[in-house]
């Protein structure tokens, strides 16, 4: 009979653990421990990109927050705080480097460089991904939802020793024989002894199995043992419950939803990361060349004004030996005081153009060595090909698989996707079914009284386990529940805000197609424009330096006027200053190309783990003088 009441514990037991899934930590049936990898899809109303049109890019946070701590082996990593670096909020040593006599000698690979190491906007995206992991983190734990992941072990242990009084007529109360009036008789007391040592494991599953195991032990004495067969007696139970829904929180997605969510989550926080990067190298690269715009710009107001200062010279000897009258003097001297405040102005420019600059580059534009110190931009001005040939629908495909923004608002469609499966299980009535198994154990000090004597037979602990174990005294239990939700109207609402939040995103999605579409045309038609502004100038410039190399020689021979060799310096001016204007323009228009084709990371050998680290690949020519 014991063999039979063990063999059928422990069919019951194998059969439980049959039921129990493998955690996992992903979707689709991968395992914990691998991080779920997502396969690119089509984006909705284009084409699936070739994997290899897309340059990989590793990404390498340093800390993974949405790991945790392991229980084992350090049994206390669960129970300790999570490690965080403190923010570098000094500039890296890559400025002193670039110190050559009291300028900061950059070229734009270096600008980049530094603004990778030290731009603020930067580091504080760089936190976004981390802030995403922890939410991961705790999504994998289950608390955002109904069904906690985190497996539970509670224990308790308490003793109680407590007197009662009885009122009882066995034991008090009752007259003393022959008496025939009461007495006052103390009632006996009622001495017990307990102590209890609980222990229960509770977990859940992704498939939204719950499984709860539990063991008691209890410990009983008392002064009226004579009661029972067993005083002190021990006593200990075991049980074994799993309980699996059948309909509402079945299967992994209604459980696992957050997680698979959050997941996607990190990628969008990656995602606005590399838009961050984007932005940041665009808008330093822009800087940086207006900077050398305000130089060159500050060089030809320097030409402009050695050319007033000439004329104004040689036409005051010609008044002095009475070849020219004073009027000729008055207008080349208001030209020189004209081209003396253009200088001025120009010069703040670049002032200014060098504060943004330091600005973009520096977490600390304040620091010693800085203070003070120029900035001389090392890269030579060159003239781009970028977009001359390229089709627009081409480009606009290019840029639908690399901008960071659609990435992101594909991602989010994803999340609302899955939102709209899980609010439809919510609908469903709650259907499952539970098995439960206990085992029992009794044991103690046993007291017999006979005719020979009082004979005690020991017992205690070991004697009620391994009757416990054995399945002596075992119950079995299995059942079905189900909960119908009248009217259902807070699921109803719950799926309506997921369908009309997923056509939402749908639409944001096109609007996103669209706006990068229009950046993408702009960017083009903006290039076109300026290459051909270009070409206008470089002619205007050539043929004004020969009308004003003219005009001069015809004012040498008495054939003009002051006044209009003062015209034709202007047009010189003028005409320098709109090349040297359309040659950054076109310049800065590569770059916004770049940008809303996406491929600026590219352009400038940038990896996003170099970013995260603040390093940029790639040649650096910092060798030019000041």
């Amino acid at each position: 009979m014991m063999d039979r009441k063990t063999m059928r514990a422990g069919i019951a037991l194998l059969a439980a653990m049959s039921l129990l899934p493998s955690p996992i930590h992903g979707q689709d049936g991968k395992t914990s421990g691998q991080p779920a990898q997502e396969q690119p899809s089509a984006q909705p109303g284009t084409q699936a990109a070739p994997s290899g049109d897309i340059p990989p890019r590793t990404v390498n946070l340093k800390l993974d927050y949405s790991a945790g701590r392991k229980w084992f082996p350090d049994i206390a990593g669960p129970y300790t705080p999570m490690k965080s670096v403190e923010p570098t909020l000094t500039n890296s040593p890559r400025i002193e480097q670039l110190l050559q006599g009291g300028k900061l000698v950059l070229s734009l690979q270096d600008a980049i460089s530094l603004a990778l190491e030290n731009n603020l906007a930067i580091d504080v995206e760089r936190y976004t991904p981390w802030l995403d992991e922890a939410a991961l983190l705790r999504a994998k734990s289950g608390m955002n939802g109904l069904v906690p992941f985190d497996p539970t072990f509670t224990s308790n242990l308490n003793i109680q020793d407590s007197v009662t009084p009885l009122n009882n007529p066995l034991f008090a109360g009752v007259l003393p024989s022959g008496s025939a009036t009461p007495t006052n008789q103390a009632p006996p007391a009622f001495v017990q002894h307990m102590g209890n040592v609980n222990f229960q494991y509770n977990q859940y599953f992704f498939t939204g199995t719950q499984l709860q195991a539990g063991m008691t032990n209890n410990r009983t004495s008392s002064n009226f043992g004579f009661f029972n067969l067993y005083n002190p007696d021990v006593q200990s139970a075991l049980s074994l419950t799993i309980t699996q829904p059948l309909l509402r929180g079945f299967g992994t997605l209604p459980n696992a939803r957050l997680i698979i969510e959050a997941k996607r989550t990190v990628k969008v926080g990656l995602s606005q990361l590399e838009q961050q990067v984007m932005a940041t190298t665009t808008q330093v690269s822009s800087d940086y060349w207006e900077l050398v715009y305000a130089r060159e710009n500050v060089k030809v107001k320097e030409s402009a004004l050695e050319v007033s200062q000439r004329l104004y010279e040689e036409n005051s000897r010609r008044v002095e030996i009475g070849t020219l009258s004073s009027l000729d003097v008055l207008t080349a001297q208001s030209q020189l005081a004209s081209d003396k405040r253009a200088l001025v102005q120009a010069q703040s420019v670049q002032l200014q153009a060098e504060t943004t600059l330091l600005n973009d580059i520096t977490m600390n534009p304040l620091d010693g060595p800085l203070l003070g110190a120029g900035i001389v931009p090392t890269t030579p001005i060159a003239t781009p090909d970028t977009g001359e040939n390229i089709l627009l629908e081409n480009a606009v495909k290019e840029a639908w698989r690399k901008r960071p923004e659609l990435k992101q608002a594909a991602l989010n469609l994803e999340n609302a996707g899955t939102d709209v499966k899980a609010s439809r299980n919510e609908l469903l009535p709650s259907l499952s079914i539970f098995g439960e198994y206990i085992a029992t154990g009794l044991g103690g000090i046993q007291t017999t009284t006979t005719t020979s004597g009082t004979i005690v037979f020991p017992g205690g602990a070991g004697q009620d386990l391994s009757r416990m174990f054995a399945g002596n005294y075992s119950t079995f239990e299995g059942g079905i529940n189900f909960t119908l939700p009248i009217r259902n109207r807070a699921a109803q609402a719950d799926n309506a805000q997921a369908l009309l939040n997923e056509r939402q995103q749908k639409v944001q999605y096109r609007q996103e197609q669209n706006t990068i579409f229009v950046g993408v045309r702009n960017a083009i038609i903006a290039m076109q424009e300026d290459r051909a502004s270009l070409a206008a100038a470089e002619e205007a410039r050539k043929l004004a330096v020969q009308t004003f190399e003219d005009e001069r020689e015809k004012y040498r021979l008495g054939a003009s006027t002051s006044y209009n060799v003062v015209l034709r310096s202007r047009d010189v001016t003028a005409a320098e200053g709109a090349e040297l204007r359309n040659r950054i323009d076109l310049i800065e228009d590569e770059l916004k190309f770049n940008q809303a084709m996406g491929r600026t990371l590219e352009a400038n050998q940038i990896n996003l783990s170099d970013a995260m680290k603040g390093e940029t690949p790639g040649p650096r020519n910092s060798s030019g003088k000041p």
